[in-house]
C-alpha cells in the first residue's frame, strides 16, 4: 500500500474533512466569512484588473462559479500533494497543510465581513487536517511501511536462498511468515480504504451541513418576503403603448429580474439582515446620519424605469438591463447631512467591502439617483442588493451601482478611490451611447426577401434620438424607433430590409438625445467602456 496514490488519498481526505469542519464552524460563528469564501474573496481582490476583465468576458455571470470550481481543484491538488510530501519526508505534508491555515487566516483578516470569531474556522480546519493525517500515518501508513520493508527483505533472502549450488533458479516457497505478512498488508489496505471512505462521507456531510446552516439567506429571504414596499410619492410613468415592439427575438423592454445581469465582487451573495441593517452618511458633512431599513422605507419614495449597464459589457453584449426601480432620492439624504464645501465625490461602500466613487454632482442634481429598495414592484432580491443599493442613471455600475449598501462617505477624488479605479479603470465612468442588433443574430439564416431587423439602443441621461443601420457596407438607413419610456431607458428599434440570397453584414449605430453620433472607433471595455458599431453576419436563404 506504499504507492504514492495512497498517501495522496490520505492527504486529500484529511484536508477535505478539515475544511468541511472549518466551514461548519464558520456557519455558526461567522457565516458571512467562511475560510473558503474569504480566500475566494481575497483572490478576487488580488487579481489584476485585466484578469478580472478577461474572466467576465469569457465566463460572463458564471465567473464566480468558475472561480469556486478552480479553487476546489487547486485545493484538491495541494491536499493530495501534502499526503505525498508526508510520505517523502515526515512533517513536510504538515507544513503544507499549515500553510493552508495561514492563507485562510490572512484572507479572513482582510475580509470586510469577518468578525473576531471568523479566525477560529481556518485554525480548526488546519488543525483537524494535520491531526487526521498524523493519525492516519501512525494507524495505517507507518505500520504498512514496516511490513512492506520486512516483506522486501524476506523476498530478497528467499531469492538468494532459492539458488542451488549449480546456480540454477529454484522455485521459491512462501513461508508461513510471508503469508501472514501478506494477509496483514491486505487487511491494513482494506481498513485504510474503509477509513478513507468514511472520512470522505464525513466531509460531504459536514460540507452539506455548513451550506445549510450558512444559508442565512434563508432567514433573509423570509424577512424579504414580509416586506411591504411603500407606495411611491412619485410613481413611474406608465409604459407607452408603442414602447414594446412585437418582434420575435427582440430584447424585452423590461428585463426579468431573474435574468438581469449580475456583475459584482462578492464570491458568496451577502445575506444582509434588514432588521439590523443600517446605512451611514459620513465624511465631509455637517452631521453624520444613520438610517435603518424601517426609516428608509418611511421616506418619500420615487419610482422610475432606469437602464443600467456594466463597464465590462462588450459591443453588442448583454451586461445591461432595464428595470423599474423604487427608492429614495439620494440628494435628499445628502441634503439632510449637509455637504461641506470642497467635496466632489461620494464613496459608497458595500457590506462585502466593495466601494464605488461617484461624482457628487450625479448624486445631487435632478437625475433619479436613488437608494433603491425595490425592483419591478418587489423588494430587491438578494443577488441584486437586498435590502438597499445605489442606482445612478448615466453611469456604469462600477462607479455607481453599489449593492448591499452600508455607507455613503462624502469625500473627494483626491482623497479616495473606488474599488476599480486603482486597477486602471477611469474614475468617472459615464455610459457611452450604444446600440445592439437582436434580430438577426450572427449566424442566423432568415429567408430572402423582406426581413425586419430589430434591437435596442441606450444612452441613459441623454436618451436616443435616432438609430441607423447599414447593410453590406451601404449607406446608413434610419430605423423606426419605438416610443421611449424616458431618457434614462433603452429604446427598441426596427427596420425593414430587402435581403438577397447569400451572406450579409449588418451594422447599427445610434444618435443620442444631444445629437452625438455613436462612435465607430473600436475600444475594449477597459478603461472606460467599449465602443464601436455592433455588427452581425448572417445568410439569407
Amino acid at each position: 500500500m506504499q504507492a504514492r496514490r495512497y498517501w495522496g488519498l490520505a492527504g486529500l481526505v484529511c484536508v477535505a474533512v478539515g475544511v468541511a469542519l472549518g466551514e461548519l464552524l464558520a456557519a455558526f460563528t461567522s457565516p458571512a466569512a467562511s475560510p473558503v469564501s474569504a480566500v475566494g474573496q481575497a483572490v478576487i481582490g488580488l487579481l489584476p484588473g485585466q484578469v478580472k476583465e478577461w474572466a467576465i468576458h469569457l465566463f460572463g455571470t458564471a465567473d464566480k462559479t468558475v472561480l469556486l470550481l478552480t479553487m476546489v481543484l487547486v485545493m484538491g491538488l495541494l491536499a493530495f500533494s501534502a499526503g505525498v510530501l508526508e510520505k517523502a519526508r515526515r512533517g513536510m505534508g504538515m507544513v503544507l497543510i499549515g500553510a493552508f491555515g495561514v492563507v485562510g487566516l490572512a484572507a479572513v483578516a482582510v475580509n470586510a465581513q469577518a468578525s473576531i470569531l471568523a479566525y477560529a474556522a481556518p485554525i480548526v480546519a488546519a488543525g483537524v487536517a494535520m491531526g487526521l493525517l498524523s493519525w492516519v500515518r501512525g494507524r495505517f501508513l507507518d505500520d504498512d511501511l514496516a511490513l512492506h520493508q520486512a516483506s522486501e527483505l524476506r523476498a530478497a533472502k528467499m531469492a538468494a536462498d532459492s539458488k542451488g549450488v549449480s546456480g540454477k533458479q529454484k522455485t521459491p516457497t512462501r513461508t508461513p511468515a510471508a503469508i501472514r505478512e501478506t494477509s496483514a498488508r491486505e487487511a491494513s489496505r482494506r481498513k485504510f480504504l474503509v477509513t478513507m471512505g468514511t472520512g470522505a462521507a464525513l466531509a460531504v456531510v459536514a460540507g452539506g451541513a455548513s451550506t445549510i446552516f450558512r444559508r442565512a439567506s434563508v432567514v433573509v429571504t423570509e424577512l424579504r418576503a414580509m416586506v411591504r414596499l411603500p407606495m411611491p410619492k412619485k410613481p413611474a410613468a406608465p409604459i407607452p403603448a408603442g414602447a414594446q415592439l412585437d418582434i420575435p427575438g427582440i430584447t424585452s423592454l423590461v428585463t426579468d429580474p431573474e435574468t438581469f445581469y449580475r456583475i459584482d465582487t462578492a464570491l458568496v451573495v451577502p445575506a444582509v439582515n434588514s432588521d439590523t441593517w443600517t446605512v451611514k452618511v459620513t465624511g465631509m458633512v455637517e452631521r453624520e446620519i444613520t438610517l435603518n431599513y424601517a426609516q428608509l422605507l418611511a421616506k418619500p419614495m420615487v419610482e422610475e424605469h432606469i437602464t443600467i449597464g456594466c463597464v465590462s459589457n462588450e459591443v453588442g453584449g448583454g451586461l445591461v438591463g432595464n428595470a423599474r426601480w423604487l427608492g429614495w432620492p439620494v440628494r435628499e439624504l445628502l441634503a439632510e447631512a449637509g455637504v461641506l464645501p470642497g467635496a466632489d465625490m461620494v464613496l459608497s461602500r458595500s457590506t462585502d467591502g466593495f466601494t464605488a466613487g461617484t461624482p457628487l454632482e450625479a448624486m445631487t442634481d435632478d437625475r433619479n439617483s436613488m437608494i433603491a429598495v425595490g425592483m419591478d414592484g418587489e423588494p430587491l432580491s438578494l443577488v441584486h442588493g437586498y435590502p438597499a443599493r445605489m442606482v445612478v442613471p448615466g453611469l456604469y455600475g462600477y462607479v455607481s451601482a453599489t449593492k448591499w449598501l452600508m455607507e455613503l462617505k462624502v469625500t473627494t477624488f483626491a482623497a479616495d478611490q473606488g474599488y476599480w479605479t486603482p486597477l486602471g479603470w477611469s474614475a468617472l465612468g459615464p455610459i457611452k451611447t450604444a446600440s445592439r442588433i437582436d434580430v438577426p443574430r450572427s449566424g442566423a439564416k432568415p429567408s430572402a426577401g423582406q426581413f425586419t431587423a430589430a434591437g435596442v439602443a441606450w444612452a441613459p441621461e441623454r436618451g436616443i434620438s435616432a438609430v441607423e443601420v447599414a447593410l453590406d457596407g451601404g449607406s446608413w438607413v434610419k430605423a423606426t424607433l419605438a416610443e421611449a419610456i424616458n431618457k434614462d431607458t433603452w429604446v427598441q428599434w426596427k427596420v425593414s430590409l430587402d435581403l438577397a440570397a447569400g451572406g450579409h453584414e449588418l451594422k447599427v449605430r445610434a444618435v443620442d438625445g444631444e445629437g452625438t453620433v455613436q462612435t465607430a472607433t473600436l475600444a475594449a471595455p477597459a478603461p472606460n467602456g467599449a465602443s464601436g458599431h455592433h455588427t452581425v453576419n448572417f445568410t439569407a436563404q
